[in-house]
């Protein structure tokens, strides 16, 4: 027997992952001086954190350490039971050489106990929507080799593109340039990223305006969506809700009966993309 773990990197609400059975591991992220473990929506501020970054303030996020993997995993292994890890991008941060070395000295302790992991090569409700179905084999009864053949087909067609309203957000990041932040801004200029094959954010499109930007999204879920009708469409929005339920009514308005979520940001991932984020993850036939 083996338990399914994901991260709060994934953003699944809280009620979800409670239906799915999922154990989460929470990631930090440090609001003046203090320090929060993301709970899935369940008794987070959205508005006062997105005002509060709004009014200047500089969340943090922080990598785990060994032992706070080990914590989370030794007990499961300790009952006699396997762990299987849906985790977001390996290459959204250094968490994982923690996690890596916490794994090691597990199986050492506990030869017989199995721990695998597997890379959903994005983050937020892209991670989400790998980790949901992933969940949903899992309550099906699949096996571990199952599962790894099941997310190897799927995480290929997983398609995570967003916008981001202000770039000062992703230049904090390292993301972009100065000159690109400054001029971007003035020009009203929204960058439209998404996750390469890889896992790595790439910058491939630049619109003036949000409209067009958000324009530009339903273009690329109409060339690209595949078996829109057989998997759920997440919409995700950073403190601009009323913009966010706008793009969804226009998504059932072109796409037809199609299954769409909308859910806010939370603070990990806010903290890097900033308020006004819009973001769309379906199924496609390549990303």
């Amino acid at each position: 027997m083996y338990r399914l773990f994901c991260d709060s990197n994934c953003e699944l609400w809280h009620t979800t992952v409670k239906d799915l059975g999922l154990n989460v591991i929470r990631m930090p992220y440090t609001v003046g001086d203090k320090e929060y473990f993301y709970d899935m929506g369940e008794h987070t501020d959205f508005k006062a954190f997105f005002e509060a970054m709004k009014q200047g303030a500089v969340p943090k996020t922080s990598a785990l350490n060994e032992y706070a993997y080990t914590e989370y995993f030794e007990p499961v292994l300790a009952r006699g039971e396997d762990i299987y890890y849906v985790t977001f991008s390996h290459q959204m941060s250094g968490t994982f050489g923690a996690m890596k070395s916490a794994i090691a000295q597990l199986k050492a302790k506990y030869p017989d106990r199995e721990i695998r992991y597997k890379d959903s090569k994005t983050i937020s409700l892209g991670s989400g929507f790998v980790t949901y179905y992933a969940a949903l084999k899992y309550k099906e009864g699949a096996t571990m080799d199952e599962l790894d053949a099941y997310l190897d087909e799927l995480i290929p067609h997983t398609a995570t593109y967003f916008v981001v309203d202000d770039l000062t957000y992703l230049h904090r990041g390292g993301r972009i340039s100065g000159v690109s932040k400054v001029v971007g801004n003035l020009l009203g200029i929204k960058p439209i990223l998404r996750f390469d094959e890889e896992g790595k954010i790439v910058n491939f499109a630049k619109v003036k305006g949000l409209k067009k930007a958000l324009g530009v999204l339903r273009d690329y879920m109409r060339m690209k969506g595949s078996e829109l009708d057989k998997y759920k469409v997440f919409v995700l929005q950073a403190d601009c809700e009323e913009v966010a339920e706008g793009f969804v009514k226009s998504l059932k308005e072109e796409f037809g009966d199609i299954d769409v979520q909308l859910q806010p940001v939370g603070p990990v991932i806010g903290s890097h993309c900033g308020p006004g984020t819009i973001g769309l993850i379906f199924h496609c036939s390549e990303r």
